[in-house]
Parts: C-alpha cells; structure tokens; sequence
C-alpha cells in the first residue's frame, strides 16, 4: 500500500519517540553511572567474591575472618589508627585531582615531612605544645615544596603532573633513607633509626591508648574543612570548574596555572603533614621504610578513584579499604587467604571505576554524536 502525503507527518514524531527512548536508556545508565561509588563497592566485593572462588576460598570463611580482624579481637582500636595516614593521603591526592592533577609522589612528599618533622624535633628543644606543632608545620612545608616543584614544570614546560610527581617522589625517599642511616641515626645500633624524639615532640595519646593519638580528630577536622572549602566556597567552585573544563575556566576568569600550584602543593601538605604525624606517633622515631611500606598512598589512591570523584564519599572508601587491609591478616590466619588479595582488591577497584568511567564516556559520545540531537534537546 502505498504512503499518502498525509501520512508523512506521523512518521518524524515516531522517530522522534524512538530518539528519545533511545536516549533515555542511556540515561539510565548515566543514572546508575552516576552511583558510582555504590556501583564501585559492590563490583569490588563481587569480583573480589569471584576471585575467592577461583582459588578454593570459601567467601562464608573469609569475609567474617576480615571482619574479626579488623573491629574484634581488640583490633577496632588499631584499624581507627591506620584511618588517620590513609584518609591524610587520600586528601593528597584528591585535593589535586579535583583539578585534573594527579599527584603520584605522595611517598616522597611523606617520607621527606616525616625526617624533617624528626630532625627538628632532636636538633631543637621545644616546649610541650609547641614541640608537636611546629614539628608537624614544618613536615606539611615540606611536603607542600616537595609537591609544588610540578607545578611550574606542569604550567611552564608541560610535563604533566603524573609524571613529575612520581620521578621526584623517588630521589625523595632515597634522600630521606640517606639522612636517617648517617646525619640522624641513632648511634650503636644496626637499625635505620633516629633516637626516640623528645617527649614534648610526643603527640599526645586519647584516653591512654596505645594507638590513638590527637591526630584522629585533627585529620578529621582538616577533612571536614576540605569538604566545607570544595562545596561552599568560591575557591571550591574554581577547582571544580578547572578539573571539569581547564580551557574553559581560564576562559572565565580563573587563576588556571595559580590554582596547580596551589592545589600541588596542598596536596603536598597533606602527605608532608601525614608523614610528621607517623614520626610523632609511636614508636616516636623516623624508621627507615616504616612510613612507604604500609602501603597508604596506593590504598589511598585506590579510594578516591572509588569515590569517582565525589569528595563526601572519599572518607567512606577510605574506611572500607583500611578495613580489607587491617583484615587481611586476621583473613590469612582464620580463613587461609593471602593477604595479598588486597592488593588484588584494591586493583579491582581501580578497574571498575576505570569500567564506570568508560561507560560515561560512550554515553557522552553518544550524546554528542546523536543525528537527533537538536531535536532531543
């Protein structure tokens, strides 16, 4: 049967409908996109589940043995400590990337904040008070030198920051390992050590606990302000904007170049001040290798990538990946899991959200490229 002239017009809005149900499936992923940090946790504990399985573990074993040992057996106390240098150097890194900066030297800038805060300690004599603060100023300084140093290479030479950061985080530490072996070694021992600092540089413990020192409520304190600062400010919608669109938040005004450096370097601060923290922690000594080993700048990494970029959600991921590491251990004794697997979950959750992003991204490129645009919008 042929088409009459009068049926033409019902056939555009018939395509129209089908754009716009098309378009609104992609948006239902954008939706479910847009919950990454939910859609991140579950992938995570899903093919972490998976990779249980593949080994002979019993996920019904190795999941309350995690749990026992990182909240029971007395080990709550100890899992709240290691919150404190992992969520610092989640701030490291997400306080830049908010910019579209990646700062991959957070081992150096702590291992460097940790001797310098530890070599003020013993070559000055403080009063209590003033033996901690100044100590853990000086590590954040320092820190925030070390991390600013990519600022200018990133505006001025266009080396990106991912990669200036993680070449100058090396000669850091090996200089850091250096002062502690020869100028600030204790002398007549065998171990990479500074003699214990002063008992005024001693960051004083909460409700006599072994583990629990001021530094909780400080790092907290200091992550509700970033919170407080990226959302409500006028400098937070600045960062925003540049890591959203650089060109375009220069185009409006925006310091683009100032901001790197600003962003680097209190990044830098983060991870400098982290490393001062550790140093005036028990045992109240720099230890070679004692603040890189623990691994806290990868786990931190891994959960500011989880939070996808959603700053209220970066202290929730922080605590979840501190859990899986403190648990490890009591995991490998109850359960018979490496503590290894860890890692391998902390890779899984770099890979989902690498997966969630490229999902986004299709779902733009798509937009974009739609021939029905104009008529969707």
């Amino acid at each position: 049967m042929s088409a009459v002239p009068g049926d033409q017009p019902t056939a555009r809005p018939t395509a129209q409908a089908s754009a716009r149900a098309a378009r609104g499936a992609w948006r239902g992923v954008g939706a479910v996109a847009g919950a990454a940090p939910v859609l991140a946790v579950a992938g995570t504990l899903a093919l972490t589940t998976l990779v249980m399985l593949a080994v002979g573990v019993s996920p019904a074993r190795a999941y309350p043995a995690l749990i026992r040992g990182a909240i029971g057996d007395g080990n709550l106390e100890y899992t709240i400590a290691a919150l404190v240098p992992t969520l610092g150097m989640a701030l490291a890194f997400a306080i830049p990337f908010r910019t579209g900066e990646f700062n991959l030297g957070g081992d150096g800038q702590m291992a460097l904040g940790g001797v310098a805060a530890a070599a003020l300690a013993l070559a000055v004599p403080m009063p209590p008070g003033v033996g901690v603060v100044v100590p853990l100023a000086v590590a954040a300084l320092a820190g925030a030198l070390l991390a600013g140093i990519s600022a200018p290479l990133r505006t001025r030479l266009g080396i990106p920051a991912i990669v200036s950061t993680l070449l100058l985080s090396t000669p850091a530490v090996a200089l850091a390992s250096y002062l502690v072996r020869f100028p600030l070694a204790e002398p007549e021992t065998g171990v990479a050590q500074t003699p214990v600092l002063p008992e005024s540089a001693h960051l004083p413990a909460i409700g006599g606990s072994g583990y629990l020192t001021l530094a909780l409520p400080l790092m907290l304190a200091l992550t509700a302000a970033w919170l407080y600062a990226d959302a409500r400010t006028v400098t937070g919608y600045e960062v925003r904007a540049t890591g959203a669109n650089r060109e375009f938040a220069r185009y409006g005004g925006v310091a683009v170049d100032r901001l790197a450096v600003a962003t680097l370097a209190g990044g830098g601060a983060f991870a400098g001040l982290v490393g001062g923290i550790i140093v005036l922690s028990p045992p109240y000594r720099f230890v070679d290798g004692a603040l890189t080993s623990p691994g806290y700048t990868f786990t931190a990494i891994a959960a500011v990538l989880q939070a996808t970029g959603r700053p209220a959600a970066v202290p929730v991921t922080v605590a979840l990946l501190t859990v899986l590491q403190v648990g490890s251990e009591g995991m490998e004794r109850d359960a018979g899991v490496p503590s290894q697997l860890t890692q391998v979950i902390q890779g899984l959750v770099i890979v989902f959200v690498a997966v969630l992003a490229t999902v986004r991204g299709l779902r733009e490129r798509r937009r974009r490229g739609s021939p029905d645009a104009e008529v969707i919008t």
